[in-house]
């Protein structure tokens, strides 16, 4: 099928992920994406790019893949996703791969291994601690006894935002007063002064920090993480790296040093083969309409894209890297 204009792209991308605002969440169906269908894709905080990238990537689906209707669901992110990717109320999810990693483990967040796979490694996320100058913190041990956002319920950013804290020193339970706020909440505390400081984990650029950083200016910045690095790759492994935050991103004086984490795109291992083939091919060939709606899709790289171990890569998804590589 003949593919729209990038600007009826980021049109539909609006209606879609109204529309999935409006549905919700749906009761999973007998057989569901085996012939054509419904596909729901779970994403994260209206603010963040995984709901930008989820509902510009429901659009493509629903243009492009014969008898099949996709719509983006805003969610709390990681964890959230892959709980309701096992249970059927979700059929693709975005999520951190550390996080993924802890579901096909059965660990931390999760009582047991679950049930998911990956169609291909997306861009990475990078960890975005932002705080108030006037707050006296320089780095993360400095937060010890402040007001922190620590990002959604059972969100990758609130795995990321204790994992951080622990390898600080600082006790995420008791030594900070904790706020579980999805970004938008989170932006609004940190404008209204309820808030000392917000941990995000997320594409750059990322609108909700664009949107802070661009109304408190030099009231807010950034907090250098290379300092807590060692510690996290020691304890949780190699699975989180060195990265930067680019000054330009955000319009600041200078670069940030930061931590990132690969995010996946998983589904559950009974997708048909079929399915997943079309559904990564679909990704990548059409991947220029993901960059139109957040710059952070240039990260989704072909070279990187089975690079998902320790969580199993799709046999259909296999199938379609092999072919495109």
């Amino acid at each position: 099928m003949r593919f729209r204009s990038l600007s009826t792209v980021v049109v539909t991308l609006a209606v879609a992920v109204s529309m999935a605002a409006c549905g919700g969440q749906r009761k999973p169906e007998q057989g569901d994406g085996a012939a054509g269908g419904r596909l729901t894709i779970a994403t994260g905080n209206t603010t963040g790019v995984y709901y930008q990238l989820g509902g510009a990537y429901a659009a493509l689906i629903s243009d492009n893949l014969q008898g099949y209707r996709a719509t983006a669901s805003e969610t709390g992110a990681s964890v959230q996703n892959i709980q309701g990717l096992t249970a059927g109320t979700y059929d693709i999810a975005f999520s951190l791969a550390d996080t993924a990693a802890d579901a096909v483990a059965g660990k931390n967040s999760f009582d047991a291994p679950q049930d998911v796979v990956a169609l291909t490694r997306l861009y990475p996320n990078s960890t975005q601690v932002v705080v108030r100058a006037s707050a006296g913190i320089t780095k993360m041990a400095d937060l010890k006894g402040k007001r922190v956002s620590t990002g959604s319920p059972n969100s990758g950013t609130e795995v990321i935002a204790r994992r951080l804290l622990t390898a600080a020193g600082v006790d995420p339970v008791k030594d900070v007063t904790a706020q579980r706020l999805g970004l938008p909440e989170s932006v609004d505390a940190m404008k209204s002064g309820q808030i000392d400081a917000l941990v995000w984990s997320g594409g750059l650029p990322t609108s909700g920090i664009t949107d802070l950083t661009t109304s408190m200016g030099a009231k807010v910045r950034f907090l250098p993480l290379d300092d807590v690095l060692p510690a996290l790759q020691k304890q949780h492994g190699q699975v989180y790296a060195a990265g930067v935050i680019p000054a330009a991103t955000y319009k600041q004086p200078t670069d940030t040093q930061t931590i990132i984490v690969p995010n996946l795109l998983l589904v559950r291992k009974n997708m048909p083969d079929d399915l997943a083939e079309k559904l990564t091919n679909l990704l990548f060939q059409k991947k220029e309409a993901l960059v139109q709606v957040n710059p952070a899709a240039k990260g989704i790289d072909l070279e990187d894209a089975a690079m998902t171990d320790p969580v199993p890569l799709h046999a259909g998804a296999k199938k379609a890297i092999d072919a495109l590589d």
